[in-house]
């Protein structure tokens, strides 16, 4: 016999007023990231999960939220904060975020690949 429970709906949203991306489970804000916004270029500051929550990946969906939002408004990204910095380091796709001239600052990789290297 198996039970199968609800699982808390997982949300992202940007509070611009904030300056902040928060990550909802449920009605409770238990994760969020602060960036700064200028010239298209959002420099990622901070992020924090809940400790309650820790462990269950949910960072790994704000920033993947953060990173597609991003890429959908025509952003580059600073990844000033080791989380997101080790997120798109394993995470090549992403690479492209982070202008070219300025990824060894974050110890990132010049290019992904050959065909980003071509781009670059």
């Amino acid at each position: 016999m198996s039970i199968e429970m609800d699982q808390p709906k997982i949300t992202v949203t940007n509070n611009t007023d904030q300056m902040q991306y928060e990550l909802t489970l449920g009605q409770d804000t238990v994760g969020w990231a602060t960036y700064r916004l200028r010239q298209g270029v959002m420099a990622v500051t901070h992020t924090e999960v809940a400790p309650q929550v820790g462990g269950q990946g949910l960072g790994g969906q704000l920033v993947a939220a953060i990173l597609r939002d991003a890429r959908e408004q025509g952003l580059r990204v600073l990844p000033y904060c080791p989380f997101v910095r080790d997120y798109i380091a394993k995470r090549p796709e992403h690479l492209d975020l982070v202008p070219t001239q300025r990824r060894a600052q974050f110890d990132l990789p010049a290019a992904a690949d050959a065909e980003d290297e071509k781009l670059a």
